[in-house]
């Protein structure tokens, strides 16, 4: 019998930052599964490097629109040329009518500063069957314009194929379409998570890979804490069962700490870019001030930039008219108050 979910606000229904985080910790194994080609024609044996300034610097003027899971990756072909990865991770329900113009206006901002190659691969973990852009383009007056790009869906996965494979990201995909699937269920949610947590033990990953993938299982597989107290009894009878202690109770409660930290600093560099785009260079004082903030702060700073006509005024939810002489002296005591 399926239970409907109560109305409880469920922060962890963000996908962002454990996507990124697992995308960091696996990169290899993440083209092996969504890219093989791109995979098989890479020199791993030389590494590859994350690309966050570079990335910044493409994205600085662009207006196409929030672009946070973007990540772009240098790496090596075999035959020694060096090649860029642009992988955005499409995680929203509705469809964006410039999506495909956006990883267009990436590509070619990258090559124009960059003079590299771009390999342009979006995964589309959206829940529309039939949105599916995979190029960009425009014909006129003898002028023709095409850029095409890997597509991934995530809908696309049969249940049965993902449960056979031993890539960890068979894994992040089943917990992902779950997580849309159980959105209201809570035990249909509990099932599903049960049984990915089971499954962990037995796919020949390593205790770090186990673990690991568990904090994405319980990041976005959220329960109700009387759930969640349930199924963490499970967890702990079926590990001495099986006697394969990986998940301590000491290391969830730091994996906790980890998620916690891991969306506060996700909050904070967003709200950073944010800022940048509409009010330009960021002062260090206003630096300091986002990276000592809490998560409510970030979200309600996040929210003012909307209105704000200052970046004071983001600070200090006052309107732009006195924030630069009275919030500046009583919250910072950097600029003294107007004669």
């Amino acid at each position: 019998m399926t239970t409907q979910e109560s109305n409880e606000k469920r922060p962890n229904d963000e996908f962002d930052v454990p996507w990124k985080d697992i995308l960091e910790a696996y990169f290899p194994e993440f083209l092996a599964f969504f890219l093989p080609v791109a995979h098989d024609g890479i020199d791993w044996e030389r590494g590859f490097e994350f690309l966050d300034k570079e990335l910044s610097r493409i994205t600085r003027e662009s207006r196409i629109g929030d672009r946070r899971m973007d990540k772009l990756v240098k790496v090596w072909r075999r035959d020694g040329v060096e090649l860029w990865v642009l992988i955005h991770i499409e995680i929203q329900g509705d469809r964006k009518a410039n999506f495909a113009e956006g990883m267009y206006v990436y590509q070619y901002r990258a090559y124009d500063l960059y003079q590299v190659p771009v390999v342009g691969l979006a995964i589309l973990a959206d829940e529309e069957m039939d949105w599916r852009p995979t190029e960009f383009g425009y014909n006129l007056w003898g002028t023709k314009q095409s850029y095409q790009f890997t597509a991934i869906k995530l809908l696309d996965y049969p249940k049965a194929e993902l449960e056979k494979s031993n890539n960890p990201f068979a894994i992040v995909t089943l917990a992902h379409l779950y997580a849309k699937r159980t959105k209201h269920l809570i035990e249909d949610r509990y099932q599903s998570k049960r049984h990915l947590i089971r499954s962990l033990y037995h796919g020949g990953f390593s205790r770090q890979q186990i673990i690991d993938l568990f904090i994405f299982i319980d990041w976005v597989l959220h329960l109700p804490d009387a759930s969640d107290k349930r199924l963490w009894k499970e967890i702990i009878a079926f590990e001495e069962s099986q006697k394969m202690p990986y998940i301590s109770s000491v290391e969830r409660f730091g994996m906790q700490k980890g998620m916690q930290e891991g969306m506060q600093k996700e909050g904070a560099s967003m709200l950073t870019r944010q800022m940048q785009h509409r009010f330009g260079s960021i002062p260090d004082w206003a630096c300091e001030e986002i990276s000592k903030a809490d998560l409510s702060s970030l979200e309600e700073w996040s929210l003012r930039i909307l209105d704000a006509a200052t970046l004071d005024a983001v600070f200090s939810g006052k309107g732009s008219s006195d924030v630069n002489t009275t919030y500046r002296e009583e919250s910072r005591d950097l600029i003294p108050k107007s004669v």
